[in-house]
């Protein structure tokens, strides 16, 4: 695919894909200016406000980033693109945004994998901080659904947890796929086995074909899948019963306390300006109220978590505390995996 290079901040690997490009040219066609001259003294925004997205396009993130995008200029009062950077499960992009100017013009929707499960696969002296960033706003949050073969003689999460070992497909190394199972087999005491795949299309695949026993992926990926009578659901590993499998209990309700998400949320570098920041997460609250944004979360199957950068804060924190404790307390080696 033919690339076009982008101006650099710093980092290896500043390259716009074609197809981003046309995005950009086209964000730029439909923009509203806004009331800042230049950099330095203008009001914010002074110029374009790029969103950038850690993964290729086409996935959860970049899907929600551009619904975002497309819903925001009119609020925030200036122009607004997206962004590709993608490598290193968010790494590479959150390390060229957060070492920029703390303006405002330069966010990333981020994971919180990246912060609560990454660091438990990999020991990363050079890792991400959440003191490198200045938390915005919350965005969404996709749950994980436990699921089998249709054909599979597993019949529910007790007949799962009653064979001798259990050999179980992840979206791959740091992801919520990986530890909610090996939360949920650890605390069975289950013996088991982590297969990893690149993704969760290759996962859905295996688990069609039996080439695992199980594997836990987002909602969106085998929804279709479940109601086609291919995949059976066996639990979500969410804080309630998710709306698009309302008979399908939680993993809590099943006897384990497992709750794994993944949450996306806007972040800057450390130091944004207080006033910056609340015009930003203005902007981003009324976008996120438009239809069309609301419609591309149903139809991906998406939930909302829409809490303020402080609220962020806090869950980071406590999930990455959390799932150090528990896989510390039933020796959990991830990394192993």
């Amino acid at each position: 695919m033919k690339v076009l290079p982008r101006r650099a901040h710093g980092h290896a690997g500043a390259f716009l894909t074609a197809g981003t490009a046309l995005v950009l040219a086209a964000a730029s066609a439909c923009s509203v200016q806004g009331g800042g001259s230049d950099d330095g003294g203008g009001k914010y925004p002074s110029r374009a406000v790029e969103f950038t997205v850690p993964t290729e396009p086409g996935g959860s993130t970049d899907l929600i980033t551009r619904a975002l995008v497309k819903s925001i200029e009119k609020p925030l009062g200036g122009q607004a693109v997206v962004v590709n950077k993608p490598g290193a499960n968010g790494k590479i992009a959150g390390k060229d945004v957060f070492s920029s100017k703390p303006d405002g013009h330069r966010v990333a929707v981020m994971p919180q994998s990246l912060f609560a499960v990454g660091p438990l696969v990999v020991k990363d002296p050079d890792a991400i901080k959440l003191e490198d960033m200045t938390f915005v706003k919350g965005l969404s949050v996709e749950d994980y659904v436990l699921t089998v073969p249709a054909n599979s003689k597993v019949k529910s999460l007790k007949d799962l947890l009653g064979n001798q070992r259990v050999r179980y497909g992840t979206t791959g190394a740091g992801t919520g796929s990986q530890l909610s199972q090996a939360l949920l087999f650890g605390k069975a005491k289950v013996r088991s086995t982590a297969i990893p795949f690149d993704g969760g299309g290759p996962l859905v695949t295996a688990v069609l074909g039996s080439k695992v026993d199980v594997g836990a992926m987002h909602v969106a990926e085998v929804v279709k899948h479940i109601e086609a009578g291919k995949l059976r659901p066996l639990v979500v590993f969410a804080t309630k019963r998710v709306e698009a499998l309302p008979n399908v209990p939680t993993a809590t309700e099943s006897g384990h306390a497992i709750v794994v998400d993944q949450r996306r949320f806007v972040a800057a570098p450390a130091g944004l300006p207080a006033d910056v920041r609340d015009k930003l997460a203005s902007a981003i609250d009324k976008a996120v109220a438009s239809s069309e944004y609301g419609q591309m979360l149903k139809q991906s199957y998406i939930g909302r978590w829409e809490v303020d950068g402080t609220e962020v804060g806090k869950q980071l924190t406590k999930s990455r505390d959390d799932f150090a404790a528990m896989t510390k307390t039933l020796g959990i080696d991830l990394a192993a995996q």
